[in-house]
């Protein structure tokens, strides 16, 4: 294997040396002989094998074992600085589809995963997206450009002249279409790669899912109308073994959670926290008239686009393991009044909780590269 080192800055500093690859933060390390200066210095003219790096040291004078060699790699492999040197997937056009993923994932690769790791997971993913509204349609952008390799959208609804406020999937000449045909045209054309298959269907059970979660990674969206919906996603994600990332938005708080089933609380364990009310209570009575107010649709566009987008990053981590889920077991609450500060609202696990039951065995995540 050829090392290449990642894009960074370094400066002799005394007898230390400050290193910068992320502008947020910089690496002081000693280096009293300047042997780190002369790795860096080396591997910036371009990648080499372990051979080649004792070589091109020993012509500076710094003779060393093979084995030291490795230990010091593995040394800045540990700081973030080098990562395999890989052609990237070989072909151009590919390469440049995916440019922008492969630069972002450069800063969680290391020797034992290249960046076409990340990009080609995604590649091979199949993401199970319920509703192509609001909420949906944004995930649905976002993912695809991520370069999401296959979809399944499911939707029941038409496209109606409301609908341009928020989703721009849609085109006035789409308005009576189906949502989920019209979804999949928009990421064929977005990205002829892609596959996508289109789903017309009112979901009322997590039975209504069962033919549709067999093959996919990850399970995300959200359904509109009845308040158990939800419910009914996170039975058919945990008996599937599924990971589950899905959101709303309650007047001008949007709220998304994510569930890993057999790992994570899920849904049902949240609803056990709950203590039973006593009747006439004034705070049941809120909760109860809160439980029945139908307010009007008032996702704005900024809003949809800003839930989505974190479901979204909320779906990358279980797709490639870039970083842990952050939301799994927990509702993250956004509040427009609040500045959309994320706060989060963790459920603890219910041991006894019926729907985690239904898990299925899942081997243990990797470890988290950071």
């Amino acid at each position: 294997m050829r090392v290449a080192l990642k894009e960074c800055l370094w400066e002799p500093f005394g007898d230390d040396l400050i290193v910068v690859s992320d502008p947020r933060e910089a690496v002081i390390v000693a280096d009293p002989r300047g042997r780190i200066a002369a790795y860096l210095e080396e591997l910036s003219e371009g990648p080499k094998s372990v051979a080649e790096l004792r070589g091109a040291l020993a012509d500076r004078g710094v003779r060393l074992s093979e084995a030291e060699v490795r230990s010091a790699l593995r040394g800045l492999d540990t700081l973030g600085l080098v990562e395999p040197a890989c052609r990237r997937f070989g072909v151009p056009e590919t390469d440049e589809r995916h440019a922008a993923g492969l630069a972002f994932f450069g800063a969680f690769t290391g020797l034992d995963r290249p960046r076409t790791h990340f990009v080609q997971r995604l590649r091979d993913a199949h993401v199970l997206v319920l509703g192509a509204g609001g909420i949906g349609s944004s995930i649905i952008q976002c993912l695809a450009g991520l370069g999401v390799g296959h979809f399944t959208i499911v939707d029941h609804d038409q496209v109606e002249p409301g609908d341009f406020a928020h989703q721009f999937l849609y085109r006035r000449a789409d308005i009576g279409r189906s949502k989920a045909e019209r979804a999949a045209e928009w990421v064929r054309d977005h990205d002829p790669a892609i596959e996508v298959r289109a789903v017309d269907r009112w979901i009322s059970s997590p039975e209504d899912l069962l033919d549709l979660v067999g093959d996919a990674d990850v399970l995300t969206g959200g359904l509109d109308g009845r308040p158990d919906a939800h419910f009914w996603l996170n039975e058919a994600a945990v008996r599937a073994g599924l990971p589950l990332v899905a959101g709303r938005m309650d007047h001008s708080r949007l709220s998304y959670y994510s569930v890993d089933p057999g790992r994570s609380a899920c849904l049902n364990c949240a609803a056990s926290e709950d203590l039973d009310p006593v009747e006439h209570d004034s705070a049941w009575i809120a909760t109860r008239l809160a439980g029945d107010l139908q307010p009007a649709d008032g996702l704005i566009a900024p809003l949809a686009q800003h839930i989505g987008s974190l479901i979204a990053c909320e779906a990358l981590r279980y797709l490639t393991g870039f970083e842990s889920p952050r939301a799994a077991g927990s509702y993250v609450h956004v509040d427009l009044r609040a500045g959309l500060v994320p706060e989060w609202a963790p459920f603890p696990r219910d041991p006894g909780c019926p729907v985690c039951a239904m898990a299925p065995e899942r081997p243990a995540p990797p470890p988290d590269p950071r």
